[in-house]
């Protein structure tokens, strides 16, 4: 395909643009494209750290936090401006030592800022575990449900499942 600029060279550079859902596509030879300013995005990039990609999130964090004294962990003894500048915690204790200073930003990055842990809470009356004979029985219903919304690859891990759990009866 021929540069749409010059008409003359081959085209090396294709510039896609939407602006406010309408689409125009651009081809152009490489003379044209850096004429016309499109050059490597990515030239003058050096490789970037993830301090250097992450420190933006706790960096702006209270600047005057990091000013004359210095509060540091009892365990790991990190200061806050450690914490920032490397993007890292030291240790568990560094959440409740640097808590107040860390909240802001734990909570635009997470959403919030307690740690809740992978499962979910459950209440102290439903925590028993089930016998194998109720664990049967819910993975039977969980599979007609899965054969009913036709959903035959979970179907069959089911089946497998149970078919494992009736199998431990006869060792």
């Amino acid at each position: 395909m021929l540069c749409q600029n010059c008409g003359k060279a081959q085209a090396t550079t294709h510039i896609k643009r939407v602006v406010n859902g309408d689409t125009t596509e651009h081809h152009l030879c490489s003379q044209c494209a850096e004429e016309l300013g499109y050059t490597d995005m990515f030239s003058g990039f050096a490789p970037l750290s993830l301090s250097d990609f992450f420190g933006d999130f706790l960096g702006d964090i209270n600047k005057k936090a990091i000013g004359a004294k210095v509060q540091r962990c009892p365990r790991c003894g990190n200061s806050f401006n450690d914490i920032v500048r490397d993007s890292q915690l030291g240790c568990s204790e560094c959440y409740r030592t640097f808590f107040d200073k860390l909240q802001p930003s734990l909570e635009r990055i997470h959403g919030r800022a307690m740690h809740n842990g992978k499962r979910i809470a459950v209440n102290k009356t439903e925590s028993r575990e089930l016998t194998k004979g109720e664990k049967i029985e819910q993975l039977k219903a969980k599979l007609n449900e899965a054969v009913k919304e036709q959903e035959f690859e979970q179907a069959a891990k089911l089946r497998d499942e149970i078919r494992e759990l009736e199998g431990s009866d006869i060792k």
